[in-house]
């Protein structure tokens, strides 16, 4: 399994721009989800429909960073310091951003002497200040291991990585709340959250498959996972299961065939595309962090002006307000980019 050049490779500059946009329909509707029996049956199951639909979001993301990165040799320091400043100084400057958004929407506040005040600020640091920078915690602990991990895979058999990802898939079984009495307790986290999503990446980008319409057989394989995460996700809230989440876990096999399905979907689909749109999907490619770090700002804004999934029916009002979303952050992305150090701080 030899890495294809770069540029048989540019279809993923297509899949990480869906990812974003799939994280942005994500959050758009997962206030609705919370709603179950307070809204309409329609306008919830609209909303059960966009959460299947794009809950490869984050594990597609990891999978492209493990397609880009594990293949390759670095050197050890200059990895780091270079991924890690890339993802760190936007971090904390939009992290602070939504500290100030906090305080001024009167969720915290800064009465307290100077060192309290500093000590809040680190505490919503440490622990995140925005729903969904958990994303980022998440990927820098990958960076640190993509060093580790890639020596692994650049000089594994194919079935020494198809060992490694059979036995994830069999310990993300074993978590799940339906067998976990099976768990036994030989202890294998070692094999357990995202790290699996990297190789697996890694695998399916440079795997040559032999059979015949993959592209075909993945489409119905990511419409019958759809099905059953809408149908099992109603089923659940229907009963009031504790367990109302249980088929959007990232770390599950339903995501986990969702995303990897998606992923071959975009690899296996040959479409000419103008000229124009490869320059605006690569323009906005070239900001997909910093909107990815914008973008619950600018959700929270738009609400204020009845922007969200309340403005119709929420079967087209969540793609509308998730579409907004998406062109108002770049937007200010790359605003932001243009001042004096911005592009160190935009993302």
């Amino acid at each position: 399994m030899n890495p294809p050049k770069q540029h048989n490779i540019d279809w993923i500059n297509s899949l990480r721009l869906i990812a974003l946009l799939a994280v942005i329909v994500l959050h758009t509707s997962a206030v609705l989800l919370s709603q179950y029996g307070k809204v309409p049956f329609g306008d919830w199951l609209a909303a059960d429909f966009y959460n299947g639909l794009v809950r490869f979001a984050v594990p597609v993301f990891v999978m492209i960073t493990g397609a880009l990165l594990l293949h390759r040799e670095y050197e050890l320091g200059d990895f780091l310091k270079k991924r890690l400043t890339r993802v760190v100084t936007p971090f904390l400057f939009w992290s602070l951003v939504y500290i100030g958004y906090s305080w001024y929407n009167d969720e915290i506040s800064f009465d307290a002497g100077a060192w309290a005040n500093i000590k809040q600020v680190l505490h919503l640091l440490k622990y995140g200040s925005s729903y969904h920078l958990w994303y980022v915690y998440m990927l820098i602990g990958l960076y640190f291991v993509i060093p580790v991990i890639g020596k692994f895979v650049r000089n594994a058999t194919e079935n020494e990585l198809l060992y490694f990802l059979l036995v994830w898939f069999g310990v993300m079984m074993l978590a799940q709340p339906y067998l976990t009495r099976f768990n036994p307790q030989v202890d294998l986290h070692y094999f357990a959250g995202y790290i699996g999503y990297l190789v697996l990446g890694h695998y399916l980008a440079f795997k040559d498959f032999t059979f015949k319409n993959i592209r075909a057989w993945m489409i119905v394989l990511f419409m019958l996972t759809l099905a059953v995460i809408v149908i099992g996700t109603w089923i659940l809230y229907k009963n009031n299961s504790t367990m109302g989440t249980l088929f959007y876990e990232p770390i599950s096999p339903t995501v986990m065939l969702l995303s990897a399905s998606m992923f071959l979907i975009v690899r296996f689909t040959t479409v000419k595309i103008s000229p124009v749109i490869i320059r605006i999907r690569d323009f906005a490619g070239s900001y997909n962090y910093g909107i990815y770090l914008g973008h619950a700002l600018v959700l929270y804004l738009l609400d204020y002006v009845n922007i969200s999934y309340k403005l119709c029916t929420s079967m087209i009002s969540i793609p509308v307000t998730a579409l907004t979303c998406f062109v108002l952050t770049l937007g200010l992305v790359w605003l932001i980019s243009k001042l004096p150090f911005g592009k160190w701080i935009s993302g």
